[in-house]
């Protein structure tokens, strides 16, 4: 059975199928549905939770003999399985044949890529979507966000003039999870009060707009646009240089980390989660950026990352003074036009 996300609440609330499917490319939307699946799991007494990245080499007879085999402290478990829809593989079959064995007392939820009409045709998919529920999420288009941030208001408790929402809409750029924090801003700072414009002028719009974690973050998306209004405001507001480029190297060095680790063959999420080990990051935050890591990535490849972590390391001795012959703003500007995907001057080149 097909399902929105919008429509899942209600589905977990009438009955918990065995088996969910949760596909797309949205992570917000993603991890939230997966969450109401988690804690309804939970509700219902399963409390074990087994959870399976699938890498190459992958042993798919564990799932089956898991999903046949409780453990001792549990009477109910669930399979956690995330897989890109084209790495199944050899998992096809053992998924066919566990769509038409259900074991009891196991709940399956796999979490995938985005899934095609062409593909939800294939006899593995389809004999688990027949046993369970497919939550397919798209990415919220832009004329779509204003009612999106619209009812999450709502579903807080808060009201909010038309044009509030569309003022706060357009300061977000599309940015889900963004919207999403400043829903939870404006329920800690405008419980019980109407949000007009000049709440969201108040709150949102003066509060850290331009910082060098969005810049870090609009370049990796390859949002040209952004990326210059956000490094125009931090000059605007005299952001020092060297926290700037501190931010744009710390991106690339991690993106050549998982650029090296994708090209010998290593799971998007088994690199992320070695790359924060080596940089001592947090994988929970790399990993919710992991589309945008993929997308730049895709874009630039391995040598140009090495050559804007080249680039800054020039940046880096300018402003130390070591070299006399570069103007520091214009080549971080050259830095993020290059990282953003944007057509930079022959001299940056």
């Amino acid at each position: 059975m097909k399902t929105r996300i919008d429509q899942l609440q209600g589905q977990l609330r009438k009955n918990l199928a065995p088996v969910y499917v949760v596909s797309g490319e949205e992570p917000l939307q993603i991890e939230e549905a997966c969450d109401a699946i988690r804690k309804a799991a939970r509700d219902n007494g399963y409390t074990d939770r087994i959870v399976h990245h699938v890498d190459p080499g992958f042993d798919w007879g564990n799932v089956m003999a898991e999903a046949n085999s409780l453990s001792l402290f549990a009477s109910k478990q669930l399979i956690e399985l995330r897989v890109a829809f084209d790495k199944v593989g050899d998992g096809k079959k053992l998924l066919q044949e566990y769509a038409a064995n259900i074991p009891p007392d196991t709940l399956l939820l796999i979490i995938t890529t985005r899934i095609t009409k062409k593909q939800e045709k294939t006899k593995w998919f389809a004999a688990l979507e027949q046993q369970g529920v497919f939550v397919q999420i798209w990415p919220v288009e832009p004329y779509q966000l204003p009612g999106w941030i619209g009812q999450r208001l709502k579903r807080a408790g808060l009201n909010a003039e038309p044009e509030a929402i569309s003022l706060l809409a357009d300061l977000l750029e599309g940015n889900l999870l963004a919207a999403a924090q400043e829903v939870e801003r404006l329920m800690l700072l405008a419980s019980g009060e109407l949000i007009t414009v000049d709440t969201v002028r108040n709150v949102v719009a003066d509060n850290a707009r331009y910082d060098v974690f969005g810049l870090a973050d609009a370049v990796l998306a390859g949002d040209v646009r952004h990326s210059l209004r956000i490094f125009n405001g931090l000059i605007a507001e005299g952001t020092e240089p060297t926290i700037m480029l501190w931010s744009l190297s710390r991106e690339l060095r991690l993106t050549n980390h998982i650029a090296s680790g994708l090209r010998q063959g290593m799971a998007l999420d088994t690199v992320i989660e070695q790359v924060a080990r080596a940089h001592k990051q947090v994988p929970f935050l790399l990993k919710k950026k992991k589309n945008s890591y993929m997308g730049f990535v895709r874009r630039h490849g391995e040598k140009a990352i090495r050559e804007m972590i080249d680039r800054a390391a020039l940046i880096d001795r300018t402003l130390k003074g070591v070299e006399q012959n570069h103007t520091t703003q214009d080549e971080l500007l050259g830095l993020v036009m290059r990282m953003a995907g944007m057509p930079t001057p022959a001299s940056f080149c």
